[in-house]
């Protein structure tokens, strides 16, 4: 029989550079190209004891259908946590909690962004937002990311040029993949020119609990008395992925059209996941283990960098992140970067060709993005040495 798929999914292909990735999944190969927390970053015997706790004193909660907006109980637990710790969260704002962070973006495409609709990003930017806006027939704009966020000036030309552009898609903290962090200035110079020319905002926060360095940047969200903020957050990054939680603030209006979306989706995400999360928010040390996590990181960032010196010294260039999870390098002009992806990985390195973060296929880079949390240590010095051998190639 031959198949007929929809235009949303046909025009999604997949890449060659897909099979440099495919590397990661053999255990002898130093994931370099990952972007999982470190393992030793779980707090495993809380969720133990709160998982069995749950399953003890409240178990048909726990199995039993939920509403689409989310466990109750969770749902004014983070709200209470967003306004204390951001300042985020309005009379006008409402909360929905999501299966993961990747959900907010599905949603938020889903019922603002209709096909030939622009959506603008930075570029390079996040590839699971990237082919989400693609699969709702977005027309994607990317603006060139500096070393302190988004390039403010491009992004009136391209707000000029776009007449029906409805998302700006932002990750001010530690950007994937570029690790920047956009500076207070250019996050209330991107709510001006929102306001300014009506587009909503989409502020995915993913990292912000990882900074290793450096002071804390008020988020957008934090500013918005416009009702033109979508915000972002997830658990994935200081509890656990697996346990697919997230959530999203912004004004009630969207949340209610995001809820009918989730309803036509996956129904609401699972309760005992949820409940496991508000457990550990109000009644374990979540400070605690943030500062734990950051600790970890701290030092994985450090050492990976010093290596990237020591290693590759001027062959790259690259800005050092103030926290997040990933290194962007830059090689030579000379360099053929996805040669140089396809000799680490024959070297049992794995590394991400930056061509994955791109707006268009044709858009050309010559960088790489390497992760530091997932590789142990040991893996991070050997994996960086086995880079520097790999560059005298080049």
């Amino acid at each position: 029989m031959d198949y007929i798929f929809s235009d949303r999914i046909s025009a999604l292909k997949p890449s060659a550079i897909r099979e440099i990735l495919k590397a990661t999944s053999q255990s002898d190969v130093i994931p370099f190209a990952a972007g999982n927390p470190a393992p030793e970053a779980f707090p495993i015997d809380d969720v133990k004891k709160i998982t069995a706790d749950i399953l003890q004193k409240d178990p048909i909660t726990a199995l039993q259908y939920g509403i689409s907006e989310g466990y109750t109980p969770l749902r004014k637990t983070v709200a209470e946590y967003l306004k204390n710790r951001y300042g985020i969260g309005s009379e006008n704002d409402d909360i929905i909690i999501t299966s993961g962070a990747q959900q907010v973006i599905d949603l938020a495409s889903k019922v603002l962004v209709n096909e030939g609709d622009v959506v603008i990003s930075e570029s390079p930017s996040f590839i699971g937002a990237l082919n989400t806006f693609r699969s709702y027939n977005g027309r994607l704009a990317g603006v060139d990311v500096d070393s302190d966020g988004m390039n403010m000036e491009k992004l009136e030309n391209v707000l000029k040029k776009e007449k029906n552009a409805k998302l700006i898609y932002t990750i001010p903290n530690f950007q994937n993949p570029a690790g920047v962090t956009m500076s207070w200035e250019k996050r209330k110079q991107l709510y001006a020119l929102a306001k300014k020319y009506g587009v909503l905002i989409l502020e995915d926060n993913p990292y912000g609990e990882l900074r290793c360095k450096g002071e804390d940047i008020p988020c957008i969200k934090s500013i918005d008395t416009d009702g033109i903020v979508i915000y972002s957050g997830s658990f994935s990054k200081i509890l656990s992925p697996g346990l697919r939680v997230a959530f999203t603030v912004a004004p009630k209006e969207i949340i209610a059209k995001m809820t009918v979306g989730k309803q036509a989706s996956d129904v609401h995400t699972p309760m005992l996941n949820q409940m496991i999360v508000n457990e550990w928010m109000t009644h374990y040390d979540m400070t605690g283990h943030i500062e734990k996590i950051r600790r970890i990181y701290r030092k994985k960032l450090d050492l990976m960098c010093g290596l990237i010196d020591s290693e590759l010294g001027d062959f790259v260039t690259y800005v050092k992140p103030e926290g997040g999870l990933f290194i962007w390098c830059k090689l030579p002009d000379s360099v053929d970067m996805l040669k140089f992806c396809s000799v680490a990985a024959e070297n049992k390195v794995a590394v991400v060709p930056g061509v994955a973060f791109m707006m268009y296929p044709e858009d050309k880079t010559q960088c790489i993005r390497l992760n530091f949390s997932t590789p142990t240590d040991e893996g991070i010095v050997k994996g960086m040495k086995i880079l520097g051998e790999v560059k005298k190639q080049f």
